[in-house]
């Protein structure tokens, strides 16, 4: 990513904590193979904690490759939201947010937009805010981008029956593709300290999963229902046996560094025999319902007249 502008009206320090990007649980206890620890040793850079700034470990993906472009409806007009109040302490948990993004260089500041759109902040287990922007008007202006996503029940047949999984997600995944410049004024939100406009893809955006699917097709689309599948930022590496895994996790390393893309550490299983995919468990039994989703449903209060 580009660095940010030094001489912006909002100086936001540098301020990035590297702890943040340590991994939940460490991928050792998913490895047992030696020839696959030392693989996944290898790819550090793919998929252990970064120790450097964000702009520098997720460059994102290249432009050449893939861009979020927002074209609009010729007979929508711009709407701009107005600022709409928050109880103080979501503020500065909303601030802080807004600080690591755009010290991340995720974000810049916008000058008299035409389009602007509010905050709205949902509040974390672990006591912090995910920040997600209300783009109802804007998308509504969006046409529809007509890129598929996977068939969900072809996805899962197509994994399960195999008796090794490897589960990976993208690090930050939407942010790690850009948006077109001329299109970044337009995912616009307002602040108490200003307005401020995303240079990487947004969460919230309409066509935002297709663009991300799409990206996914052009690097992978040679060894999806093969080797690997793909359901936007959700990867699964499958195989027989321990040295066909090994071999299709070396190919789709090679092909994440080759368009540097990132994976979320955090969100990594190795070698695992078994694992929940799409609200479904993949095993090499077959198919099974994720007992937490029929969990769920049976929690569900009683529907009242």
């Amino acid at each position: 990513m580009n660095k940010p502008v030094t001489n912006l009206e909002i100086d936001f320090e540098k301020a990035i904590c590297l702890g943040e990007f340590a991994a939940e649980e460490n991928v050792e206890d998913y490895v047992s193979s030696p020839d696959l620890l030392r693989m996944v040793e290898q790819e550090d850079k793919q998929i252990l904690p970064h120790q450097e700034s964000v702009e520098i470990d997720i460059p994102g993906l290249d432009e050449d490759v893939v861009v979020h472009r927002l074209p609009l409806k010729p007979e929508c007009k711009p709407i701009q939201q107005k600022l709409r109040r928050m109880r103080p302490k979501m503020l500065l948990k909303i601030k802080e947010e807004i600080k690591k993004q755009f010290d991340d260089s995720f974000l810049q500041v916008s000058k008299y937009p035409q389009w602007v759109a509010n905050i709205v902040s949902v509040p974390k287990k672990d006591d912090k805010v995910r920040m997600c922007m209300d783009y109802r008007d804007l998308n509504r202006a969006s046409p529809k981008d007509n890129f598929p996503l996977p068939h969900i029940d072809t996805l899962v047949d197509n994994t399960a029956k195999h008796s090794l999984f490897s589960f990976m997600d993208g690090f930050s995944g939407y942010n790690q593709i850009k948006m077109a410049p001329e299109d970044m004024e337009k995912t616009t939100f307002v602040t108490m300290w200003g307005t401020f406009c995303y240079k990487v893809m947004p969460f919230g955006l309409k066509n935002a999963g297709a663009t991300y699917q799409r990206a996914m097709v052009m690097l992978f689309h040679d060894i999806i229902h093969k080797e690997i599948e793909v359901y936007v930022d959700d990867m699964i590496t499958k195989s027989k046996g321990e040295r066909e895994h090994v071999g299709n996790l070396r190919k789709l390393f090679e092909r994440l560094r080759k368009f540097q893309l990132k994976l979320n550490p955090a969100k990594c299983t190795f070698r695992a025999t078994s694992g929940k995919l799409l609200g479904f468990i993949v095993s090499e039994r077959g198919i099974e319902v994720d007992p937490d989703k029929i969990k769920a449903i049976q929690e569900l209060p009683p529907l009242r007249t």
